[in-house]
């Protein structure tokens, strides 16, 4: 994944570049800016949607919102990795209530030349949301998300999230909200973690290498209860560039010393009418990873196109 640093850099040229056309009074796109629509490689922050939390009360209260985002790098020779990320997002309103639903997926790989490539980054993850506006700057919303990661351990995460959200700034180009609610969490471990061992590793050759995993070794499948915090922010800087951001937090309910805190910023730039340029940074930390988990910080960052269906 160290090869998205330098697209990561491109994406944030062509941004600038893009904003300063726009000085020059370009011709504006005829497809209206979305700025829910970051083309983020992570939908899940803390299995959240990164940025469904909904659309401003002064926008219409009838809304189709439906994209797709790819983005991709091959190199071959004296090195040789892929990586790949490809998503989408749905978003639908109806005057009080909403439906937002994400997918997103990630894989890459790399090796070096006459040695076999590795995967070095894989996962696929899905949300399903509902909003209803009970009052003005006042949502109550339902979340479920699922998430497929080796590279955690994770053959399987299921999170459910009810909550309450409030929107301090809700214009239609500016808004900051904050949401509180309940997160459950069940995870199903991968056969390498419950076995203490990363996805991948190959067998304990010795004694001392079988003694090390089952120090490591994994429950099948675990539960957890948490308070979810998360705050949001997003800012239609002009007609084609958008600023979002979003921080979250979850305290275990069954150990105190056990959080997560996931981290998420990206900025998209309009190219031609429905097509953008999303650059995209998400963190997701764990102060109390699986015992086979080597870091417990996971950051992605990505440069994808962005096709706003309608």
């Amino acid at each position: 994944m160290r090869a998205t640093t330098g697209l990561t850099t491109l994406a944030l040229v062509l941004a600038v570049g893009v904003a300063r056309a726009d000085d020059a009074k370009l011709p504006e796109g005829s497809a209206p800016q979305k700025a829910a629509t970051s083309g983020s490689t992570d939908i899940a922050k803390g299995d959240a949607f990164a940025g469904a939390a909904a659309l401003p009360a002064d926008e219409a209260r009838i809304v189709n919102d439906v994209s797709i985002s790819a983005g991709g790098l091959f190199a071959s020779g004296n090195a040789r990795s892929v990586a790949v990320t490809a998503g989408s997002k749905v978003r639908i309103r109806r005057d009080d209530q909403q439906f937002s639903a994400a997918l997103a997926a990630n894989y890459a790989r790399s090796g070096k030349p006459g040695e076999a490539v590795a995967p070095t980054a894989q996962n696929v993850q899905g949300l399903v949301r509902y909003d209803y506006y009970f009052a003005e700057g006042w949502s109550v919303f339902a979340q479920t998300s699922g998430r497929h990661d080796p590279f955690q351990g994770l053959d399987f995460r299921w999170n459910v999230d009810p909550g309450v959200a409030h929107y301090f700034i809700d214009e239609k180009t500016h808004r900051l909200w904050a949401e509180l609610g309940y997160d459950f969490q069940y995870d199903a471990r991968t056969t390498d973690a419950q076995n203490g061992q990363k996805f991948g590793a190959a067998p304990p050759a010795t004694p001392a290498e079988q003694a090390a995993n089952d120090a490591k070794r994994e429950d099948p499948t675990k539960v957890t209860h948490s308070v979810r915090s998360f705050v949001g922010y997003e800012n239609k800087l002009n007609e084609t560039v958008a600023f979002t951001t979003s921080l979250e937090y979850l305290q275990s309910l069954q150990d105190t010393d056990a959080a997560r805190l996931n981290f998420d910023i990206g900025i998209k730039a309009q190219v031609v009418n429905h097509l953008s340029v999303a650059t995209t940074y998400s963190m997701r930390y764990d102060n109390k990873p699986l015992k086979a988990v080597q870091y417990n910080s996971d950051s992605i960052a990505a440069v994808n196109l962005v096709y706003t269906l309608f």
